[in-house]
């Protein structure tokens, strides 16, 4: 991924940062609790593909 694109990639619900889990190809919105998929190298950011986090995840 990168790190520029990330520089500029927010979370389209609340618009705030995310993180990027290298090993899960994800980008998540801790605030919102939701893990957006990359595939193929594009990250995917709409809501209805993003994965939600369990509340005991770290």
């Amino acid at each position: 991924m990168d790190a520029r694109l990330l520089d500029v990639l927010v979370c389209p619900l609340c618009k705030g940062s995310l993180v990027y889990d290298k090993v899960a190809q994800e980008l998540i919105c801790k605030a919102d609790r939701l893990a957006f998929p990359i595939r193929d190298g594009i990250p995917i950011m709409w809501e209805d593909q993003a994965r939600t986090i369990p509340v005991d995840h770290p």
